[in-house]
């Protein structure tokens, strides 16, 4: 009965990924699942999901092909129109919200958008300590004497003095002969990461931008903690100026003003140089805006900072640019003359937020 349910369980969770793959553009889209989010799961709405099943009764009717009747006699009365008829009683359709690990939502992520595993790169491997009781040790706390180790020890020394009686087999250890569990050390390579979101937030970069940036973000997270061990993630926020905040403000802050990008990689890069060792960490930065900068000079300056000190700490680095009514988009154009076939950068970008599924696909697609 157990296996039977198990079983059953089994298919209903796969039916649930099913129905989540089939809608994930639409999840996606609309964010529905921002405000649902736990520690490890998320919670969807989904419809009503029935599994067919076959019930075997008594026929006291004709049916369709059982009873008499003519060429044109009509089967039955058919669905009334919307509105029309006497108040049901009948419960009508809701929907059922399911608990999901952020884990299967990476893997149903991956799956829908065929992204490729994520290759650390091999400089980044750091070895981390984990010790386990695998030793045995002569000394140690009476908590982690080993029973049968200490019983053996001093079976073996009667038996090697000739004291042991099978007939009367009392074996008393000695100090000499206990045991104990010791922990071994050993060194494990694990993988951290860390992803820098940076975000213009000058006055053309309105609520829905930030949404826009905020739902990306979400998903982004969610298949980057994936591919990880250890992943940690840092905001900075930027109009003519940059500043480190964290999460809260990152997607609520309200600012106006001009555009100077440059200042954000300057952060980004010293950030990166302080605290973030390209030898023991995988760099993610990614950089959204709606296209606008202070001038052609800044964006020589951007250049630099990205070819010089960026790209060489870190895997890849991704540009989103949301399309805004005030922002011209020439960013994304001026990256993509500089940077023709060099694939250190991602540029994507985002007219509103149909749009977002097709920018994480462009952003994890090439598998960085």
């Amino acid at each position: 009965m157990v296996k039977r349910i198990e079983k059953d369980f089994g298919r209903f969770r796969e039916i649930i990924k099913g129905q989540i793959k089939k809608d994930l553009r639409k999840y996606i889209t609309h964010g529905e699942l921002m405000g649902r989010r736990g520690k490890h799961v998320v919670s969807i709405p989904l419809p009503q999901i029935r599994i067919p099943s076959f019930r075997y009764g008594k026929n006291d009717k004709s049916g369709v092909g059982q009873g008499d009747g003519s060429v044109g006699t009509p089967i039955g009365a058919g669905e009334p129109p919307p509105g029309s008829g006497k108040a049901g009683e009948a419960p009508g359709q809701h929907t059922l919200e399911v608990d999901i690990s952020l884990e299967e939502l990476a893997q149903i992520l991956g799956e829908k958008l065929a992204l490729p595993k994520i290759k650390p790169k091999g400089r980044s491997l750091m070895l981390a300590e984990r010790d386990r009781y695998t030793g045995i040790a002569r000394a140690g706390p009476e908590s982690l004497r080993h029973f049968k180790r200490t019983y053996r020890e001093a079976l073996r020394r009667q038996i090697a003095l000739g004291i042991y009686d099978p007939d009367n087999p009392l074996v008393v250890p000695q100090r000499e002969d206990k045991r104990y569990r010791a922990r071994k050390i050993r060194e494990v390579p694990q993988n951290n990461a860390v992803i820098i979101y940076m975000m213009d937030v000058s006055g053309s970069m309105g609520e829905e931008q930030k949404e826009i940036v905020r739902i990306e973000a979400f998903w982004l997270d969610t298949w980057l903690r994936s591919q990880y061990k250890k992943i940690e993630t840092r905001y900075i926020v930027h109009d003519a100026a940059a500043k480190e905040v964290d999460r809260e403000t990152f997607y609520h802050i309200k600012e106006s003003g001009g555009t100077k990008i440059s200042s954000a990689y300057m952060l980004c890069a010293e950030m990166i140089r302080k605290r973030f060792s390209p030898e023991e960490w995988n760099i993610y930065p990614f950089h959204f805006s709606d296209g606008d900068n202070w001038g052609s000079e800044d964006t020589r300056r951007c250049i630099e900072l990205l070819t010089n000190d960026i790209f060489p700490m870190s895997n890849v680095f991704c540009y989103g640019q949301v399309k805004s009514a005030y922002g011209s988009g020439q960013f994304k154009k001026d990256l993509d003359e500089a940077y023709k076939a060099d694939d250190r950068v991602i540029t994507s970008e985002i007219r509103d937020k149909d749009g977002i599924y097709d920018s994480i696909r462009d952003f994890l697609g090439k598998g960085k």
